[in-house]
């Protein structure tokens, strides 16, 4: 089934006519001969938006409960079932009420176009959620139903609804936007000159960008050049900090103009330390993945060097920071990351996003910052509700690295051991006379651990060596001399070089051991998101894959190549890549691995090791289960079809076996027996062999007619042709067909009852059918009575109109046939309308024989004729169909009507 279209129309504000537009588009359409609906619809009190509705058949609302509220959401099930081609539907961005099947109705409407319905639906620019906090900061109201860009962007079609600031607030003060008692106060807040102008400017410039898409849409379906040698991208710098939604949806619009990638990326610390409690990242992931974007996770030790590193493996063009909220003092001694930033990034962009937080803490919680590497202070307030997780890879810190400490640390580190410790040792020469070297060497061995708690191991080997020499020279007796006098002070001074490089070795060790474990923690990450099997899965295509191996691995480039596997390595071709050059051969890369038949991984990356080569062999295996289970998922599908399509066929065949089998038998009886020579039969006997033949052709006849229908309603082969159709004509029809007797059926159907619009022949099948059921299963003596009258109040909703007068088309008629037999369970109702099903009423022996296609032929039948066909309870007992099907034109509501429709 083809995915239906979808098209929007986009609106600056509330009130510049997008509701009339779709209204208007949907009249058009139905004028134009297509089937349209009004799926949903909200008015707000406008009548003239109501008057546009004119005669569009409007889809009841459902009704849903929630903390004792009663409240109307669009019916999904009602328009699937109605199976319109075009359904109209309002505010794509309203969240449904909880208990709903989907969120928010943009899921809805996604529902409704895989299922091959076109829909159009309104939505206005402060919806977005990429100008979510531009809109509140303009208008000073923060907007809480959004929905991500990359819905509206989808569209088929997007239509701008625009209309001046001047115009919109004449319009507002006629009422025809709002109450009256309304009006005043939303011209002096919300719909200022001001606001509308930068809301128009917002809503032209986004239409602009996706006007560009299409034009770069075209030039790629007509084979016209690129103009860009390599796609842009945005990259964010994360820190799970408050502002960081400020963050992405500035990054957002930026890769939306520059027709970019957006890509997110957290650096965490070299000690393998998780973000601290109360941060914001898992929201931020899940607002970066519903704006389209993708993340990423590094480890490193120099924050600022490896978010530019990033940068340039990503070929980013734009680099987005958050602004510091760290002192002075801070920046003095623990460095900027942002100047670090901006040293490195070489031609990458670096914008500073300035944050209007204040750096005090306000009595919020603490959450990472990008310039603190610690903590800051953001309030309380949730970020986000959305409960979408992305599927992401940490990238791994490699082991190769020998400098697991900061460029900034190891040059403290350097200055320390070549500066400060001789300086150390020269501020104690005053006090050497009243220390000996054993009370001044400790001194000094503090200045060593100090130098490789810092710096590491080289600095610290380095002031090792140099405050032995200098307090030799100058602590040591005799001064100024390197010989030592005395064995004691020989050996402090051994003790010394000893512990200073115990200690140095102790702290590269345990700085090592940080990379590892940091490594380690990443690679148990990597395995668990793996095994969710969120990011393999085939169906997601191999793009995702080879842009996260490659971000996780730090590799030079990544591929999918394909094969078709009687050629030469000339034939391999790349399904997808990541990073340049892009491999063309498996043996092009440093690793590669099979992942189907024909289907290689190649990675190429000098710096994998047998770690590496371990981690990306367990994605490999595990690509491989995952698209075994989807192949077997495939297969189980396709089996569980044939075992349906099986199961009809026996029960088909067992029908026929019996159902077929006996009239046959009765007309081939009868008939030999009339051949008969050898007896003269009498001519009443004679003629009820005649009669019997009759009967019973008419029973294979219906039977036939039945399993004919029931083939053509499975293959959509059916078509119905609607007019203005009678229920009293279709009865007395109906009646007419059947081969039994009806003296038992009671007909009270008015002949001044309005037409419906119905199929007459459809109709007569369905009501004969239905009768026969009847007849068949009432009980002994006891009539059938067949009624027809207006449907019940609670079954005339207008959709979206409120407490006012019914719309055309919205009214029903209801022709109900009522026996009094044992009934069926109410459990056992919907099976009864499945093909082959003989429940029947009850279960007792001496049930009726059949096929079991009467009440799935009519169901058919009814709602190929958008009506709905339900069973009831009777009464005192027993079953009632009920069919109901909408009024004709409104013209056609009385005697004289029907007379023309006759």
């Amino acid at each position: 089934m083809a995915r239906g279209k979808l098209r929007v129309y986009l609106g600056a504000a509330p009130g510049v006519g997008k509701t009339y537009a779709m209204l208007n588009e949907g009249c058009r359409t139905h004028e134009r001969g297509r089937d349209v609906v009004v799926a949903y619809l909200e008015t707000h009190g406008r009548p003239n938006t109501q008057a546009q509705c004119r005669d569009l058949e409007v889809v009841p609302r459902k009704l849903t409960t929630y903390r004792d509220q009663v409240f109307e959401e669009m019916d999904v099930d009602a328009v699937l079932a109605r199976a319109p081609s075009l359904a109209l539907v309002d505010e794509l961005a309203h969240t449904n009420v909880p208990g709903s099947r989907h969120t928010k109705r943009w899921q809805d409407v996604e529902e409704l176009l895989d299922a091959g319905i076109n829909v159009i639906s309104t939505v206005n620019i402060q919806h977005l959620e990429s100008l979510n906090d531009v809109v509140g900061a303009i208008t000073g109201i923060q907007q809480r139903e959004t929905l991500p860009d990359g819905v509206v962007r989808r569209a088929d079609q997007i239509e701008l609804v625009d209309m001046s600031p001047e115009s919109l607030r004449r319009r507002m003060a006629h009422g025809n936007i709002y109450r009256s008692e309304r009006v005043e106060a939303a011209l002096g807040n919300y719909f200022r000159v001001g606001n509308l102008t930068a809301l128009r400017e917002l809503a032209l410039l986004w239409v602009a960008d996706r006007v560009d898409e299409g034009l770069q849409e075209y030039r790629a379906r007509h084979g016209i050049a690129d103009p860009w040698e390599t796609k842009e991208r945005v990259v964010v710098a994360l820190t799970g900090a408050a502002r960081g939604d400020r963050l992405i949806r500035r990054g957002a619009r930026m890769a939306a103009r520059a027709h970019a990638e957006l890509v997110g990326v957290h650096v965490r610390n070299v000690d393998g330390v998780a973000p601290p409690a109360g941060s914001l990242l898992d929201a931020q992931r899940a607002l970066l993945d519903e704006l389209g974007g993708r993340f990423a996770e590094i480890t490193g030790a120099d924050v600022g060097r490896d978010l530019a590193a990033f940068a340039r493996a990503e070929n980013a063009t734009q680099l987005l920071l958050g602004a510091t909220h760290r002192s002075r003092w801070a920046q003095l001694f623990r460095g900027s990351v942002i100047n670090d930033v901006i040293r490195y990034a070489g031609e990458i962009d670096v914008h500073v996003i300035g944050s209007s937080d204040a750096p005090g803490p306000p009595g919020g919680r603490p959450v990472a910052d990008l310039e603190e590497g610690g903590h800051a202070f953001a309030d309380d307030r949730p970020l986000t509700q959305r409960a979408s997780q992305t599927s992401l890879l940490p990238r791994l810190p490699g082991r190769h690295r020998l400098a697991t400490l900061s460029f900034r640390r190891r040059v403290s580190g350097w200055l320390l051991a070549l500066a400060a410790l001789p300086g150390l040792v020269l501020a104690l020469i005053p006090v050497r006379s009243s220390l000996s070297p054993t009370g001044t060497l400790p001194l000094v061995l503090l200045g060593v651990v100090s130098v490789a708690t810092i710096g590491g191991l080289a600095p610290a080997v380095v002031g090792a060596l140099v405050g032995f020499g200098f307090a030799d020279w100058f602590l040591v007796p005799p001064v100024h001399s390197l010989t030592i006098n005395r064995g004691g002070d020989a050996a402090a001074l051994v003790v010394f070089v000893v512990v200073a490089v115990t200690v140095a070795l102790s702290m590269d060790r345990l700085a090592r051991r940080a990379v590892q474990v940091a490594r380690a923690r990443a690679e148990a990450e990597a395995l668990t998101r793996l095994v969710g099997g969120n990011l393999v899965g085939a169906r997601l295509g191999f793009d995702p894959l080879v842009s996260e191996l490659r971000t996780m691995f730090g590799a030079d480039a990544v591929a999918v190549l394909h094969t078709n596997g009687d050629a030469d390595d000339g034939s391999w071709r790349v399904q997808a890549g990541a990073g340049q050059p892009l491999p063309t051969r498996p043996t092009d890369g440093t690793f590669f691995a099979e992942i189907a038949p024909n289907t290689v991984l190649v990675v190429d990356s000098e710096r994998l090791d047998e770690g590496d080569r371990r981690l990306l062999s367990a994605f490999v295996e595990h690509l491989r289960l995952v698209r075994e289970q989807e192949e077997l998922a495939e297969r189980a599908a396709d089996a569980q079809t044939l075992a349906e399509a099986n199961e009809l066929r026996t029960a088909l065949l067992a029908a026929v076996s019996h159902d077929l089998r006996t009239p046959l038998a009765s007309i081939k009886a009868c008939a030999t027996s009339l051949l008969s020579d050898e007896v003269q039969w009498d001519p009443d006997v004679a003629r009820s062999f005649v009669a019997t033949i009759d009967a019973e052709t008419d029973r294979l006849n219906r039977l036939v007619g039945n399993l004919l229908d029931m083939s053509r309603l499975q293959t959509g082969g059916l078509a119905a042709h609607l007019q203005p159709v009678g229920f009293d004509e279709v009865v007395a029809a109906a009646l007419a067909s059947l081969s039994g007797s009806t003296a038992s059926v009671v007909v009270e159907v008015p002949e001044n009852l309005p037409t419906v619009e119905a199929d007459p022949s459809l109709l007569e099948r369905a009501v004969a059918n239905l009768v026969a059921n009847a007849l068949a299963w009432n009980r002994p003596g006891a009539t059938v009575r067949i009624e027809a009258g207006d449907a019940p109040p609670e079954d005339l909703w207008v959709r979206g109109g409120g407490d006012g007068p019914t719309s055309p088309g919205s009214r029903r008629l209801e022709l109900r046939i009522v026996d009094v037999g044992p009934g069926i369970p109410l459990e056992q109702r919907e099976e009864v309308f499945r093909p082959f099903q003989r429940l029947g009423d009850g279960s007792s022996a001496g049930q009726p024989s059949g096929v079991g296609l009467g009440l799935a032929v009519s169901r058919g039948f009814v709602e190929a004729m958008k009506g709905e066909l339900s069973l009831e309870d009777t009464p005192g007992g027993g079953l009632t169909a009920v069919i109901a099907l909408p009024l004709s034109a409104p013209s056609s509501a009385g005697p004289p009507a029907r007379e023309a429709a006759r």
